[in-house]
């Protein structure tokens, strides 16, 4: 195995994964990405989820990135600094790749884009555990994994599956996100719990990793992402954003714990 060579300018590599497709993943790292921004790290969001890659339309830009030489130069919006293959291939036309071909734009992602000096690069990454997750694990010295569930045991079960491949990879759990965790009624503001809830809690609980946070299913949320506004951008004291805010705040100290992580303002040097 080749060894995990560093990113050029990058402190720490954070991937966000989940076991099964529709809770939520990319909503959470998109949002994510913009709060650690916000909160002053240099932040970069790296959509790896080639075959899906969303990150485009919710992060509100579709341009063609330009090159300097060799490297790839990033688009930027909220202050983070971003690449995805909806950048390269734009549209609805599918992508068919097999593993070779994943391993290559994964490592060219990585290594071909001049990502400047980051504290942090969130790594959007494809549902499930197949060659892109390997490839990235393999590759490079990942600092942490957040993993998104929603409280429904099916979403559960594969969540467990997902927190399982990291820890057989080396990869610390920085800790679960439990996402559509409840629907406040608009009318009334009572609770519903529409996919069952704390089945992520209990699941960390029992794991024995970090719980990070429940983040509602919000309509807002779901507007923001489409229009290419996230929530986070309206700043951690909009009530709607401050969860997201937290769990940035959360994910900071956890990687701290696992890799001396540094603060906005240390200077990064060769």
């Amino acid at each position: 195995m080749s060894p995990k060579l560093p990113i050029a300018g990058v402190q720490n590599l954070v991937a966000v994964g989940s076991g099964k497709g529709g809770v939520g993943k990319t909503t959470v790292a998109v949002n994510l990405a913009i709060a650690l921004a916000k909160l002053g790290y240099k932040t970069g969001l790296l959509d790896a989820d080639v075959y899906g890659p969303n990150v485009p339309l919710m992060m509100g830009t579709n341009q063609t990135p330009a090159a300097i030489g060799e490297r790839i130069q990033p688009l930027k919006n909220y202050g983070v600094k971003l690449m995805s293959m909806g950048f390269l291939s734009p549209g609805d036309k599918p992508l068919v790749w097999r593993g070779p071909m994943l391993h290559s734009v994964i490592q060219q992602f990585l290594r071909g884009v001049d990502w400047g000096e980051l504290d942090y690069l969130v790594i959007d990454l494809p549902p499930g555990t197949g060659d892109v997750q390997l490839s990235l694990i393999q590759s490079a010295p990942v600092t942490g994994a957040v993993v998104v569930t929603t409280p429904s045991d099916v979403s559960l079960e594969d969540a467990r599956k997902a927190v399982r491949m990291f820890e057989q990879v080396k990869v610390p759990i920085l800790g679960i996100v439990e996402n559509m965790s409840f629907l406040t009624c608009p009318h009334c503001e009572e609770r519903i719990d529409v996919f069952s809830t704390g089945g992520g809690r209990r699941t960390a609980n029992d794991m024995g990793v970090n719980f990070l946070g429940a983040l509602p299913l919000d309509p807002h949320v779901r507007i923001g992402g489409d229009t290419g506004q996230p929530i986070a951008t309206f700043g951690p004291d909009d009530k709607r954003a401050k969860a997201y805010f937290e769990i940035a705040e959360l994910v900071v100290g956890k990687a701290r714990e696992a890799a001396n992580a540094p603060g906005p303002t240390i200077t990064i040097t060769d």
